[in-house]
């Protein structure tokens, strides 16, 4: 990708340009790839006339850093989400066979769900399309996944509601205070999405005898992780607000005197 620029300079000036352009791509910061693209550097060729194809490679550039592996899987986990329901809901929902296809695709999505973000960070590959659409497609499939036990009778309905409130709520509540931080994802927060995709899992799969009875202690974790780790986010975004309100005052102060 780093050639992209350089062609479109059409010299050694646009080549060196070019490696940042990639770089801010990988980040999703297009506002620095439209720079590199365009700014003096690469705006005019050794004759002095306007390089042409200088929006073009950037757009390349744009276009590449989207369809990219971690984004893909993302994009595959939503698409898993109708194709799961189908399969939970087929022949009334409680045919051993559909329900084992069902659990299939439900641990692809988990699987996926962990491999993406480790493959966006390590590899420079976060874009603000994937800052979107992976917390949807976490949300979604989980939530597919409890309504239909639920609406099965597979699961309480106040599970489903418990979960499903903690995941909104907290995502509401991260909006709220994004203007003064970013809440981290805890230890407790990771082990909750672990312990609820395995208890989900386990109801998804037509399971009898000891595994059936196992599954409602492991789903009983999930619900006291889901809302422990909750009121742990409120407690860290309250804190945040607070932090975030007194260094305004502060430089106010200080701008003032």
């Amino acid at each position: 990708m780093t050639g992209v620029p350089a062609s479109a300079a059409g010299g050694p000036t646009g080549g060196a340009q070019g490696a940042p352009g990639t770089a801010a791509a990988a980040d999703g910061d297009t506002s620095e790839v439209s720079g590199s693209a365009s700014g003096p550097a690469t705006a005019h060729d050794g004759g002095g006339k306007p390089a042409r194809g200088g929006k073009i490679a950037a757009a390349a550039v744009n276009q590449a850093s989207v369809w990219n592996v971690a984004n893909l899987l993302t994009m595959l986990r939503l698409v898993l989400v109708p194709g799961f329901v189908a399969l939970m809901l087929a022949d009334g929902g409680h045919d051993p066979a559909w329900r084992s296809l069902a659990w299939a695709s439900f641990a692809i999505a988990m699987i996926t769900d962990l491999f993406d973000g480790h493959l966006a960070r390590t590899y420079d590959l976060v874009t603000d399309f994937g800052k979107i659409a992976d917390p949807i497609a976490d949300k979604a499939i989980m939530g597919a996944a409890l309504v239909c036990l639920s609406a099965l009778d597979d699961l309480p309905w106040w599970v489903t509601a418990v979960i499903l409130g903690r995941e909104l709520g907290i995502t509401l509540l991260r909006f709220l205070v994004i203007r003064y931080g970013v809440i981290p994802a805890s230890r407790g927060g990771k082990l909750k999405t672990l312990t609820q995709g395995v208890a989900v899992g386990m109801y998804v799969l037509p399971l009898t005898g000891w595994l059936a009875s196992l599954r409602f202690w492991v789903m009983a974790a999930a619900v006291v992780l889901t809302v422990v780790t909750g009121l742990d986010y409120v407690r860290q975004a309250i804190v945040l607000r607070r932090q975030g309100m007194a260094e305004r005052a502060a430089a106010l102060e200080e701008k003032e005197a």
